[in-house]
């Protein structure tokens, strides 16, 4: 049986919000079967958890931000990617302030905290949610899409019309079946422009990028003295993105996903759209995971520190 998982005990991390600038602590501990993953504002009196859920995503600019009420908690996508990606169903996410911390802009840091912490099967089968029939959601030339697929695949295209980014893979896809997050997808970091700089620190955004934490760019370069980890971080770090907004819906797809230009807000949309057509999907279990697709028994395999 593919089982539920969480992680074998508590740890702390202290880093930087992207966008608020601010120091956050950041803590994650082990939850009971169905729980998901749950935010906690512990910054707050009383505190107030905010689960990972399609209707709770209500901001999406520069970043997935959840709310409840009047509490946010926001840049939750690179934690959400590396919890999907690692196989971790079940989770309590402690902050002390409105953002999880960018630490160095990919997942590769909360993969290894994460592995560090180690992981733990539960008592329950992982309940996974198929795609039956095809979801396309469009904005513009802009476009996202949920397929049938006996595993769990995305495809995803980029157009910036940068030439720092032209020169580089316009396409990534990721089939789980014969790729792992750790080692394709995680390192993928953010990016943002010099010149669009002034305007989103105008709108508190961004306050907290530096070159440490993001793929910088100018009319032409890249800023970041080391450069690129990959020819294709860029696309690849817009598919990292996909990643953790898919996994907001609280469970693993079964499907493939395909995107061209898309982002946070986009993602969002395509779920609720499929959430709104109850005969696209389904829920699945597998209790012989001999039987499962090779995409979800591989991502239960992870490599010590």
């Amino acid at each position: 049986m593919i089982r539920q998982r969480t992680i074998k005990k508590a740890f702390e991390t202290v880093g930087i919000g992207l966008h608020s600038g601010r120091k956050v602590k950041l803590a994650l501990r082990p939850a009971p079967v169905d729980t998901g993953i749950v935010f906690r504002r512990i910054d707050l009196n009383p505190p107030v958890a905010i689960k990972a859920e399609p209707e709770r995503v209500n901001d999406t600019r520069m970043a997935t931000t959840l709310d409840k009420g009047q509490a946010k908690i926001a840049t939750i996508e690179h934690l959400m990617s590396a919890l999907s990606g690692l196989g971790i169903d079940n989770c309590y996410v402690e902050v002390d302030g409105a953002e999880v911390p960018i630490m160095d802009g990919s997942g590769a840091s909360f993969v290894f905290l994460i592995k560090a912490a180690g992981v733990e099967e539960q008592d329950a089968p992982r309940k996974f949610v198929r795609v039956k029939k095809s979801i396309e959601i469009h904005a513009g030339d802009k476009w996202a899409s949920l397929e049938p697929f006996n595993g769990y695949k995305l495809s995803f295209a980029i157009d910036f019309g940068h030439p720092a980014i032209d020169a580089t893979a316009q396409f990534v896809e990721v089939d789980f079946d014969n790729h792992t997050y750790i080692n394709d997808v995680a390192k993928a970091r953010t990016f943002g422009f010099v010149n669009d700089l002034e305007m989103l620190r105008s709108y508190g955004l961004a306050q907290g990028g530096t070159l440490d934490n993001a793929v910088v760019m100018d009319d032409y370069h890249v800023l970041n003295p080391d450069g690129l980890r990959s020819n294709d971080e860029f696309a690849k770090h817009k598919l990292l993105d996909a990643m953790g907004d898919l996994y907001v819906l609280g469970h693993p797809l079964v499907a493939h996903y395909k995107a061209f230009k898309s982002g946070h807000d986009l993602n969002n949309k395509l779920l609720r759209k499929l959430l709104s057509e109850p005969d696209s999907w389904e829920f699945v279990t597998f209790e012989d995971s001999s039987k499962a697709p090779s995409a979800f028994t591989n991502a239960l395999v992870i490599p010590s520190i």
